[in-house]
């Protein structure tokens, strides 16, 4: 796309996934063709709109740009700008270890918060 050529803070760019893009294909979750992904480089996300032109430059336009996070903290606010200012002063053993456990947090306990939840509202209702 001729539009974005050069551009600073966009990439549009294709991928043949089933040579040298393999890997990159792979490591995002493509699986099937063609996938269109938009977002961080770290954390892409699937795109679901139309596929002409038109509507692709539309998306972009109204959702893509920079976003908060550790290299555009004007654009966070307060509090996450904090946030992110102690993870980065952190090593990155330790902030692993904390993504590690709040992983595990979210994978074993939220579903048991879940179901005892469910049981206090079923309780709740046949009092």
């Amino acid at each position: 796309m001729e539009e974005f050529k050069g551009s600073p803070t966009a990439l549009v760019a294709d991928v043949d996934c089933t040579a040298d893009g393999q890997s990159l294909c792979t490591k995002h979750e493509v699986k099937g063709y063609p996938t269109i992904k938009h977002g961080e480089p770290g954390d892409l996300k699937d795109y679901q709109g139309g596929r002409d032109f038109a509507s692709l430059k539309k998306f972009a336009e109204e959702n893509l740009g920079p976003t908060c996070g550790p290299n555009n903290l004007d654009l966070c606010s307060a509090d996450v700008k904090k946030k992110i200012e102690g993870y980065m002063a952190m090593s990155a053993d330790r902030l692993e270890g904390k993504v590690r456990n709040a992983q595990r947090v979210f994978e074993e306990e939220v579903p048991l918060m879940k179901k005892a939840l469910a049981s206090l509202k079923k309780q709740k209702g046949e009092l």
